[in-house]
C-alpha cells in the first residue's frame, strides 16, 4: 500500500488529522519531528539552539528517507520538510503527497492558542507572526504545490480519504 504523506505549514492539522486517517485506513502513523526528537535525544528547540537549523534539515532529511515505498505509513512531516533536500522529489517518488493549504489566519489562531515552546520558527507571542508566517508560506508554497492532493481551508478526515481513495 501505498505511503500519504501530509505536507503544510505548522499547525495545518497534519498530526491531528494524519493519526485519523492512519486509523482509518489500518496504517502506521509517523510524525517525523517526534521521531527525530526521539532519534536526537532532545528536543526540535534544543536541536536548533545547539546545532542549527541546517542540522535540523539534515535530520529530517535521514528520517524521511528511512520511509520506504510500501510501508503503508501516514507521515505527518515538518513544515519545513518538503522545502530542503530534494525531500519533495522523495515523498511523491516513495507515496501520496497531500497539502492541507490552510490559511495564516487560521495558523496563527492555532499557534497562539497552543502556545507551546516546541516551534522554534514561530513565537506564539511575536507581534509580528501573521506577516512571518505569511512570509514562510510564500517561500514555501513553490514546494507544497508540488503535492498530488491539494486540500483548501479547514478539512477532515473523510474529505482527505475520499481524495487519496482516488489515488490508490
Amino acid at each position: 500500500m501505498k505511503n500519504i504523506f501530509l505536507i503544510g505549514m505548522p499547525s495545518s492539522g497534519k498530526s491531528t488529522l494524519g493519526k485519523r486517517v492512519a486509523d482509518a485506513l489500518h496504517y502506521r502513523f509517523i510524525d517525523t519531528d517526534k521521531q527525530i526528537v526521539r532519534d536526537e535525544g532532545r528536543s526540535i528547540p534544543d536541536i536548533f539552539a545547539q546545532f542549527g537549523e541546517a542540522y535540523f534539515r539534515e535530520a529530517e532529511r535521514r528520517i524521511l528517507r528511512t520511509i520506504r515505498p510500501g510501508d503503508s505509513a501516514v507521515v505527518s512531516t515538518g513544515g519545513g520538510m518538503p522545502c530542503f533536500h530534494n525531500n519533495i522529489e522523495y515523498i511523491n517518488a516513495t507515496g501520496i503527497s497531500v497539502f492541507l493549504d490552510v490559511p495564516v489566519e487560521i495558523l496563527v489562531r492555532r499557534i497562539q492558542a497552543h502556545a507551546a515552546d516546541d516551534r522554534p520558527l514561530n513565537n506564539p507571542s511575536d507581534p509580528e507572526l501573521f506577516n512571518t508566517l505569511q512570509q514562510r508560506y510564500i517561500t514555501r508554497l513553490p514546494f507544497y504545490s508540488q503535492a498530488n492532493i491539494i486540500v483548501s481551508g479547514e478539512t477532515n478526515e473523510d474529505e482527505v480519504l475520499r481524495r487519496i481513495g482516488a489515488w490508490m
